[in-house]
């Protein structure tokens, strides 16, 4: 994902979504006025407000949880919701062993 910019897995679109995804997580002076010319080529006003309030929402779920010391599969134990596909096989798999 460090490489999304050069790679042919990703629309422009998507490129676009990463590079505001980066700029609200890791650098805000990534949005600069280009990067909001091609934002507004591919989403509405709306879907921006969305994006961005869902990438925060995440972020900080994820500091307040890692600030708590809790690790997946912990907070609802023996639970596999929300999870990647092997990282749900991975909780499965500690949970049957246990």
């Amino acid at each position: 994902m460090l490489n999304f910019t050069d790679s042919d897995r990703f629309t422009p679109r998507e490129k676009a979504a990463l590079t505001y995804t980066s700029a609200i997580i890791w650098n805000p002076e990534i949005a600069d006025e280009l990067l909001w010319e091609r934002l507004h080529q591919h989403f509405t006003v709306p879907e921006l407000v969305e994006l961005g309030f869902f990438v925060a929402l995440t972020l900080g779920q994820q500091r307040w949880i890692k600030t708590l010391g809790i690790g997946h599969g912990e907070l609802l134990g023996g639970t596999t919701t929300g999870l990647a596909p092997a990282a749900a096989q991975g909780v499965h798999d500690r949970i049957t062993k246990a």
